[in-house]
């Protein structure tokens, strides 16, 4: 992989890991709470705990992020880190807590949005362990899944009224969006949000295999991801004061490592269309 390439990762993720890990050690719960109930942790005491440790390992991992940034020998540390970081939250998509009940449970996401965010870690992990990765389409498939889900599943959530009245104050806040509601309700203007989701991850799906459909489909999805990051300077609930996110921006920084998918993604591309 390309070294630039390596550290503009290195900082996505370092840069996330330590402003979430602040965050958690402030008290926010970014979602930690459901999760938690999944193991059976409740009790105040017990979540404190659970919260510090949680906040603990973000923070190893964005050291491990620094140091993967000044030395290219730590990248393989990080990625078992972040795969194991992972699981915890992963697995406890197998409980109810994170379903909405309302819709049917399962796939109607609740908490669960953030929790299926941590593939992305595992798909950069997984690719940063092989060998392999520059001579093998399957690593673009790899990192290809968690944007494809991410957006799907979010992506069709845009179609309900919980999950329409639950961007409202976002999409509001945004220069880039907020006049989608001078002509749409606030229903059909997250349903133009979530066909523009769907239809970015068939294009890059398609692209993978149709090289002139590749860049349009990374644009695309990077432009949900990159416009999600916007909110964290436009929508005042993302940060409870200076430099420390609320559980709102703790949600909405998590896409810098769908932002890191999409920047594997174009390396192996360009490495595949150079052999």
């Amino acid at each position: 992989m390309n070294i630039r390439l390596q550290k503009l990762i290195s900082a996505l993720l370092g840069l996330s890991f330590a402003l979430i890990a602040i965050a958690i050690f402030s008290g926010q719960q970014g979602g930690l709470a459901s999760i938690f109930r999944f193991y059976g942790i409740s009790q105040a005491s017990d979540l404190t705990v659970a919260g510090t440790a949680s906040a603990t390992i973000f923070m190893v991992a964005a050291v491990l992020a620094l140091l993967s940034f000044l030395h290219q020998k730590w990248m393989r540390v990080l990625a078992l880190w972040m795969i194991v970081l992972s699981v915890v939250p992963l697995l406890s998509l197998f409980g109810s807590a994170h379903w909405i009940e309302s819709l049917g449970g399962f796939p109607a996401l609740g908490s669960g949005q953030g929790v299926i965010k941590y593939f992305a870690l595992v798909a950069i992990g997984l690719t940063l362990l092989s060998h392999n990765t520059l001579q093998s389409r399957l690593y673009i498939w790899l990192n290809f899944l968690p944007v494809g889900l991410v957006l799907l599943w979010i992506g069709g959530m845009k179609f309900t009224a919980i999950e329409a009245q639950g961007i409202e104050g976002l999409v509001s806040s945004s220069p880039l969006m907020a006049w989608l509601y001078r002509f749409f309700d606030i229903q059909e203007t997250s349903n133009i949000i979530g066909v523009y989701d769907l239809a970015a991850l068939v294009v890059l799906a398609i692209g993978i295999h149709i090289r002139a459909l590749f860049w349009p489909g990374i644009l695309l999805c990077s432009a949900v991801f990159l416009t999600t990051q916007t909110f964290l300077f436009s929508y005042s609930g993302s940060w409870v004061s200076l430099g420390l996110l609320s559980s709102s921006g703790i949600f909405i920084i998590k896409d810098l490592w769908f932002l890191a998918n999409l920047l594997i993604m174009i390396d192996i591309q360009r490495r595949l269309a150079g052999t």
